[in-house]
């Protein structure tokens, strides 16, 4: 299954795919309509949202901040919706000075792995519960999606893809698409930089570059001993964790036989 394959064309949203079609290092696939990233899934119109169900997604899991959720209107979901804020509440004067530190490292790759490591050991609890969640949920389909669907939602679909056994390469591929998707989203962000300084800032922050999702994932396997070893430490059980794998890889396994 090609990206373009996994794509799905949901009304209101730019960045949504099916992770179903992944390989897996040991010969298997992840299962289609299995799990589900995405951007801000309240942007959906209806009937992007009877597409959501007509997909198969019972569980929506976001991982917005606090504050982002509560500026949104109400709605009515026609699914079970599970809100982890994977970065805690949102804190401008640390959001500053870690956008000082970064400022200082030589390119987007260096960027986007500094923070995102420091993202996974600063919230390592907040994490595993977003993984936990995933792992728990209800029968059918498991969307995950944060504002843009890049960041939060890409570190937490790399755990889990990670957990069900895709290889980094595969992982850090389907990450490196949000970044065309969501072009024409970031374009007249980017256009609207004041100064030079401002406009590479939002260069970093709108891209998605896949050596640094390789290089998060080989980090967390010399801190830790790989992805299931740091989830352990951020509270999961190993109950959570079989349930993850199964949850992804089951109907993929059925298929196979």
């Amino acid at each position: 299954m090609t990206a373009h394959d996994r794509a799905l064309a949901w009304d209101g949203c730019h960045n949504v795919r099916d992770l179903g079609g992944l390989p897996t290092e040991d010969g298997g696939r992840i299962a289609s309509g299995a799990l589900v990233r995405g951007d801000n899934a309240r942007r959906l119109s209806d009937e992007a949202w009877r597409a959501v169900v007509e997909h198969g997604v019972r569980t929506v899991v976001d991982l917005r901040f606090p504050e982002e959720l509560a500026a949104d209107p109400p709605r009515d979901l026609p699914v079970n919706a599970v809100h982890v804020s994977v970065l805690g509440r949102a804190d401008p004067q640390y959001a500053d000075e870690l956008d000082a530190r970064l400022a200082g490292l030589p390119d987007e790759v260096a960027h986007t792995r500094e923070a995102y490591l420091e993202f996974l050991e600063r919230n390592r609890a907040a994490f595993g519960r977003a993984v936990s969640v995933v792992a728990t949920a209800p029968p059918g389909g498991v969307l995950v999606h944060c504002m843009e669907g890049k960041d939060r939602t890409g570190l937490v679909i790399a755990l889990l893809l990670r957990l069900a056994g895709v290889p980094p390469e595969e992982i850090a591929a389907d990450y490196a698409l949000s970044a065309e998707r969501l072009a024409p989203v970031f374009a007249p962000w980017l256009d609207a930089a004041t100064d030079d300084a401002q406009r590479e800032r939002r260069r970093r922050i709108a891209s998605t570059p896949a050596a640094a999702m390789v290089e998060v994932l080989q980090e967390l396997d010399g801190r830790y001993g790989g992805v299931e070893d740091y989830l352990r430490a951020g509270g999961v059980s190993d109950e959570a964790l079989r349930a993850a794998r199964k949850r992804l890889r089951e109907q993929a396994a059925d298929a196979a036989a």
